[in-house]
């Protein structure tokens, strides 16, 4: 059987959440008679390496971190580290959606915000729920787009560590986002991502006309999306970590060697093959056996 690597991450001012998570899941580590854990980073992060699992082990390390303020991850150690990061922008790699924020100018966030809720939830399909949102932002200023980025956009924790640590260490690192390319060109820039896919606002010059450049990238362009830059690269799914947090983002967090959910609504969370609900993005980097010492900031 193919060895695991069963890690979990604590924040480091958070001395008994580590000390507690090291505790309960070293007795399930003990009951399989494995040796002491590696350290990969103090007080922050630590692994245990099974040569093969059985059907509880994930049921039992839930159980023995359950509310604790902790992540964890069972992965396997082969090709643990991914050559292809495809990341969401919108409350992923940044702490917002923007076109929730682009509508506060616009004086409708609260019936937009709605809209977006229902359709990160997977309530409602993407690409119509989209359409119907920028329709009501139709005649605002462009300049709201500026002033939206320069406002209210800010990186998440982690981001950029997260993704220069991994292009550092040879990944291809792409930002492929269901929100629009005004924000994803300068997020991508700022994160360090190699390269950014999104939609199209389109304007008259002065404002929005209401309208998104067609095809829209969604759900499934968003997988279609990961599969043609591992194309690019010569590899497959299981070389890539996808990252994102709404119902748009599930095919790709399912497809790849890597999914992980990013403080991501529930349907998400539960079909996810990782989770991070505590910590900042620093953590997918600990998921995939890099040490602190590692990381590039």
């Amino acid at each position: 059987m193919t060895a695991h690597a069963l890690v979990f991450v604590a924040s480091p001012e958070d001395k008994p959440a580590y000390r507690e998570a090291l505790l309960m899941l070293g007795r399930v580590a003990l009951s399989r008679k494995l040796p002491p854990p590696e350290v990969l980073s103090g007080w922050e992060s630590a692994q245990w390496i099974y040569e093969s699992v059985d059907g509880e082990l994930r049921q039992e390390a839930a159980a023995a971190v359950a509310e604790m303020p902790v992540d964890w991850a069972l992965v396997p150690v082969e090709g643990r580290r991914k050559k292809l990061l495809v990341a969401d922008m919108d409350s992923t790699i940044i702490n917002v959606e923007c076109l929730d924020e682009l509508a506060d100018f616009a004086g409708i966030k609260a019936e937009i915000a709605a809209i977006t809720e229902r359709a990160m939830r997977g309530e409602l399909e993407f690409e119509p729920a989209l359409r119907e949102r920028v329709a009501k932002l139709k005649g605002l200023a462009l300049d709201a787009l500026q002033k939206t980025y320069d406002e209210r956009v800010r990186l998440n924790p982690g981001a950029a560590t997260f993704v220069k640590t991994m292009a550092a260490h040879g990944a291809r690192c792409v930002l492929v986002s269901g929100g629009f390319t005004f924000f994803t060109s300068r997020v991508a820039d700022a994160a360090g991502f190699h390269a950014n896919r999104a939609n199209v606002l389109l304007d008259d010059g002065a404002a929005l006309t209401g309208e998104v450049q067609e095809p829209i990238l969604g759900r499934k362009a968003k997988l279609e999306a990961m599969r043609a830059e591992a194309a690019g690269l010569k590899i497959n799914d299981k070389d890539v970590l996808a990252i994102g947090d709404g119902a748009n983002d599930l095919d790709m967090i399912k497809a790849a060697g890597l999914g992980v959910a990013y403080h991501a609504k529930p349907l998400v969370a539960a079909e996810a093959g990782a989770k991070i609900d505590h910590m900042g993005l620093e953590a997918a980097l600990f998921f995939q056996g890099y040490r602190r010492g590692e990381f590039v900031s």
